[in-house]
Order: C-alpha cells, then structure tokens, then sequence
C-alpha cells in the first residue's frame, strides 16, 4: 500500500506558550505585503506605475490593512461563514484563518479607487500595479493553507496524493475510528485536536492516520502554482515586455485568477454548500471574469498609457 505523505506541520513558527505566537499564516500575509512593496516600488522605478516612489509605502500599508485584511475577512464571513456574524469578536481573529480571496480583491479595489482620487493618480494604473504584484501575495497564502492543512482537495488515489487531519473535525465516522485507535496508544487522546498535535512527535498516532484519512489532492498546492507562479509570470511579462494602456492589466488579472480558480476548484473539496452545480469559489470566479473582460473593453476603447512608461516596447 502506498505510504502517503500526511500533511500535520505545526501552524506555528513557535510557540510562546499554549497557543501564543507567530503563525505561518501570518508570516505569509508579511511576505505578501513585503512583496507587494518591492514589486510595486521596482514598477514605478521603471516607468510602468505613476505613484510617485516616496508614496509606494504609503499606499501598500494603506492596501494590507483596509483592502486586503479588512476585504478578506468581510468577505470570507458574507459569503462563506455569515454565522460569524452572531460573534462579532470572531471577526477580529484573523489570526484563525479565514479570509477570502475575492473579498480582498473587491477590497483591494475600493481602497485603490480612493487612494487614486484622493492623490489624482489614474486608478486603473494604480490597479495595474497592485495585480502584478498580487499572485505573489496569493502563492504565500496557499502555501500558507497547506501548512495548516486546511482548504485540502477531493479524494483521490494518485501517487502524490496527501492525508490532512483536519479532515477528522469534518468527518464524524473518522473521528470516532481516530479516537478508539489512538486512545489503545494514550488514553489521554480524546479528541482530533490532541491526536493532530501528538501525531505529529508521536510515528504510532500518526500511522493510526495514515490508516484512516483519505488521501486527497493537495489543492493548496496546484492554486499556488497557478494562481501565484504561472498568473505572476503572465502579468509580468505583459507589463515590461508588451505596450498595454491602463487597466489591461487588471483585467487580465480577472481573467486568468477566474479561470485558474474555477479549474483548481475541480481538485478541491467544497468548503461552502454549492451554487447548482458550481462550488461557492467557482460563482464568484464568474464574476470576476466578467469583470475581467469589462476592465479590458474599456481601456482598448480609451487607451492611456502610464506617464513615463519606456517605450522600447
């Protein structure tokens, strides 16, 4: 039988005591922003971004905390966790997880359309710039989501299939066969939380796992290649290798995110009911393509092209 690898990393870097300190998850939200910075920075440098070099701090820090975190969180509760709302601290523990890329991007949009207006710079230049820069920021967030074994794929048999315990918390039948056999090696496992954490020193839990879990597509995987790598690359190359006014950009942004995401989603287990016969991540994605497409219409129709852009293009 094959050995499958099981996917248990501790989602802290370390621990202060209990469960206080930094998280992987949040590490990864630092190196997005830090990312962002450099990328946007190099971008204006160079002609392509018309913010000025001394505001590029300015506008990133203004972008994480109010597009993204704030976008991301008001967007994961509204359309996959509305229940949250009954809990209004429960918003605040982002730390938890729980954040929604297309709520970040509508966040991302709203906040660069003020930060544009009120510096009168053009917004879909603006927008270009933080889309070249963004599949970065999405490839740390799904390596992020493996590390904590969460947002994991469907079911399937391939040789680089992998196991995650967090599947226990979903499945009631895995959670009860989990618990018996892990309470023959310590009696004081009773529950998925302390099996996750002992199997991860203890090789007896963690092979009472691998005897139960399903092996799954490592979906958090697939999306960082496609939604980080592969779009980074495209949009990078269409930026410095091809003459494209504003808003081109971003709107390739939507196309190519909606189109990555609605194909990985078919590796990934539904994490929302579903929308007919769409999974949640799925519709919304349609959406985005629409708007996509609308972003590029546009700036075809009126072409402006960034104030210093190089022109050996």
């Amino acid at each position: 039988m094959l050995a499958y690898f099981v996917d248990n990393f501790d989602p802290f870097i370390f621990r202060l005591w209990d469960n206080v300190g930094p998280r992987w998850y949040g590490f990864a939200y630092v190196l997005a922003f830090v990312s962002a910075y450099f990328v946007v920075r190099r971008l204006s440098k160079r002609g392509y971004c018309d913010l000025p070099l001394e505001r590029v701090s300015d506008f990133i820090t203004w972008t994480a905390l109010f597009g993204v975190l704030i976008g991301g969180r008001l967007g994961y509760v509204l359309f996959y966790r509305p229940e949250m709302l009954r809990d209004p601290l429960s918003l605040l523990r982002v730390w938890e997880g729980g954040m929604a890329s297309h709520g970040g991007m509508i966040g991302i949009l709203v906040l660069s359309f003020y930060y544009a207006r009120k510096h009168k710079l053009p917004w879909t230049n603006l927008g270009d710039a933080l889309v070249v820069a963004a599949p970065i920021g999405l490839f740390f967030g799904r390596c992020a989501n493996f590390i904590n074994g969460e947002l994991y794929g469907r079911p399937t048999t391939l040789s680089w299939a992998m196991q995650f315990p967090k599947e226990l918390f979903e499945s009631s039948r895995e959670r009860e066969r989990a618990v018996a056999a892990a309470q023959k090696i310590d009696p004081g496992l009773i529950d998925p939380d302390t099996i996750i954490q002992a199997a991860r020193h203890n090789s007896k839990v963690n092979d009472v796992l691998r005897g139960i879990l399903m092996p799954r597509h490592p979906s958090q995987l697939y999306e960082a290649f496609f939604e980080g790598v592969v779009l980074f690359a495209i949009l990078w190359f269409v930026r410095t290798r091809m003459r494209q006014p504003n808003g081109v950009l971003t709107g390739l942004f939507f196309i190519f995110y909606g189109i990555f995401r609605i194909v990985c989603e078919n590796f990934r287990e539904p994490d929302a009911p579903l929308v007919g016969a769409f999974t949640r991540g799925q519709f919304f994605s349609f959406f985005l393509l629409a708007i996509g497409i609308a972003f590029v219409v546009v700036a075809k129709s009126r072409p402006t092209f960034p104030k210093r852009m190089p022109n050996d293009q």
